[in-house]
């Protein structure tokens, strides 16, 4: 697989976004992506790839075989977060995992930086605690990366236990080289390649020992990285549609009568129809003494 251009991030971008705005309006898949396919631009090559997701969603039911099959146009790891989001035993949601990969997208399509795209899928991975192994595998086979990056992420997938994240990003930064250069060592090359600018490796040391969750949103505010879409927390007062509302008024109104009348206070009078008053009345309560 090689990197798209840049019009296939910008329809990729769309087709996620409204994927799952639609899914929020209770239609089916198969009809979302009928309309989509109509939408998107033809002279790209997702209305194909649409077909062949329509066709296996019929077959399977599931998004990410679809998207595997088509190793030339998804990368690995768009595929990855879809499959998460359709297991059945994690609690991965699948309106979550779209919005990740529309912002992955829509980050690909900008000025898109291989440090810049591996911490936004790397805090991706750890914020919703898809799993290390087979998120940075499927990280790493991105064609985004080359092979300089795609040996230092299999390397921190096997370090990640003995040392912080925010160490593995200084260690391999171009600050850290100036640092040592300036203490005396004039002449010092890293024994490793350098992945990571100046400002990711200051960024990182200022981290060090504090929760990488810190470090990632440093990298956010300072240098524009995407921020992961988070879930938002469920309000505890659920609205209730006014139709509904408006028939359990009227349940509860025939609940108190009935209890007022097992206890003998009825109270009738609200519900009595005032007369109408005539203009006869009027003149006799003039003319009464």
């Amino acid at each position: 697989m090689s990197v798209l251009d840049r019009e296939e991030y910008i329809e990729q971008a769309y087709f996620f976004r409204t994927f799952g705005e639609r899914l929020d309006e209770n239609l089916p898949s198969q009809e979302i992506l009928d309309g989509i396919r109509e939408e998107i631009l033809a002279t790209t090559k997702l209305p194909m790839a649409l077909d062949v997701l329509r066709g296996e969603l019929l077959h399977s039911g599931r998004l990410s075989t679809g998207m595997r099959h088509l190793g030339h146009y998804f990368t690995p790891f768009q595929a990855f977060v879809m499959q998460m989001a359709e297991e059945d035993k994690t609690r991965f949601d699948q309106r979550i995992a779209l919005h990740i990969l529309e912002r992955e997208a829509k980050y690909r399509s900008e000025s898109a930086t291989p440090a810049g795209l591996f911490i936004y899928q790397f805090e991706c991975v750890a914020r919703n605690r898809l799993g290390y192994h087979h998120g940075l595998e499927a990280i790493a086979t991105d064609p985004f990366y080359d092979e300089l990056w795609r040996d230092w992420i299999r390397k921190v997938r096997m370090r990640l236990g003995e040392n912080e994240f925010a160490d593995l990003i200084y260690f391999r930064s171009e600050w850290y080289v100036e640092e040592k250069r300036r203490n005396g060592r004039p002449d010092y090359q890293p024994s490793g390649p350098v992945l990571f600018g100046r400002q990711e490796g200051r960024i990182a040391k200022a981290n060090r020992g504090k929760d990488p969750l810190y470090l990632f949103a440093a990298l956010q505010r300072q240098l524009g990285y995407p921020s992961v879409p988070r879930v938002r927390p469920q309000d505890s007062q659920l609205a209730l549609h006014p139709v509904l509302e408006q028939r359990l008024q009227r349940l509860e109104k025939r609940l108190q009568l009935i209890e007022g009348e097992v206890k003998g206070q009825v109270d009738l009078s609200e519900f009595y129809a005032k007369p109408p008053a005539f203009p006869d009345d009027d003149r006799e309560e003039a003319a009464a003494p």
